[in-house]
């Protein structure tokens, strides 16, 4: 126990003398530079990041059923089938 309270106090002690000493205004100024430097590359937040992945994983799984698509109409076609969906743009309406 009295081990304890003798490294809380030292602990206490150089804390105290860290926090007066110039090691924290190197600290604080270290912390500046960094946040200049952080502020003038083209970061994002990790949400903003999260965010996009999630678009680009929709894009993906939209792409591949896209592509499943084409290339399911490519077969019906080589094969001549008469139910294959036509990819022809229909003629316009004239009313």
């Amino acid at each position: 126990m009295l081990r304890n309270k003798l490294f809380d106090e030292i602990s206490r002690k150089v804390s105290a003398v860290i926090a007066e000493s110039p090691a924290k205004d190197v600290e604080k100024n270290l912390r500046a530079v960094l946040h200049s430097t952080f502020a003038k590359l083209d970061l994002v937040t990790r949400e903003e990041f999260d965010i996009q992945q999630a678009v680009l994983l929709r894009s993906r799984e939209k792409l591949e059923r896209l592509e499943d698509r084409v290339a399911e109409m490519e077969r019906a076609m080589h094969r001549g089938d008469a139910a294959a969906p036509s990819t022809e743009t229909p003629p316009p309406d004239s009313d």
